[in-house]
């Protein structure tokens, strides 16, 4: 079976040495390279941009000279068919939505298993998935619901760029759906789901499923 490519960048030598011990035995995953911070870690992305990039980038927030939030936003400009996953102990409102704008594909917390950091990539990389710590998740939502309560404006129309399927498959999406599930659900093959999906992204000028949550929570598609 095919090896998933990953990378981490990381300062804190203990953090790293942590992620290591979780992956290192997962005959799945292969580190593409480490790096101490977002300068680091771009130069690393262009040193292998004619081949071996990484798959998924598992990526702190709170670093030297580049900090991580800019550092995916530079990278998914460049890059964007990797995944950038933010790996971190910081799960306040504003980082989450930061890196969520930036082009994040997901937000983990640093104590999460080798299993859930496994999953993870799987999700995002299989499925289409936006993976998220439980509490992340719950956080994401609170902020959410306060955010359109001080709003009070009314249920708007999806854009009308869309087709009729693709605003089928982007409700599923703004549910949290991956290809998988919305294949089931609508009876299409995951294949067609996916290039649905990849029409939406990129007449919403997306990258990721998380940017589509946050931007039909804005626009309040729901």
């Amino acid at each position: 079976m095919e090896q998933y490519r990953i990378a981490l960048v990381e300062d804190n030598p203990v953090n790293v040495r942590s992620f290591r011990m979780k992956t290192d035995g997962i005959n799945l995953l292969k580190m593409s390279f480490l790096a101490e911070n977002g300068k680091l870690a771009l130069a690393e992305l262009e040193r292998l941009q004619h081949g071996f990039l990484p798959h998924v980038v598992f990526m702190d927030i709170e670093m030297p000279i580049m900090n991580g939030i800019e550092a995916i936003r530079i990278g998914k400009a460049l890059y964007p068919h990797i995944h950038f996953l933010v790996l971190t102990v910081f799960d306040d409102e504003e980082n989450i939505f930061e890196a969520i704008q930036a082009g994040a594909s997901g937000y983990l917390l640093k104590h999460e298993s080798s299993d859930k950091i496994l999953q993870a990539v799987q999700n995002v990389l299989e499925f289409g998935g936006a993976p998220m710590s439980p509490g992340i998740a719950r956080k994401t939502l609170q902020l959410l619901g306060r955010r359109e309560s001080v709003a009070k404006t009314s249920k708007s129309e999806m854009p009308e760029l869309l087709t009729d399927r693709e605003k089928e498959v982007l409700g599923h999406l703004i549910n949290g759906w991956d290809a998988k599930r919305i294949s089931v659900e609508l009876n299409i093959s995951s294949l067609t789901i996916r290039k649905h999906i990849a029409n939406i992204y990129q007449k919403l000028h997306v990258n990721s499923q998380a940017q589509v949550i946050n931007l039909a929570h804005k626009n309040h598609w729901l």
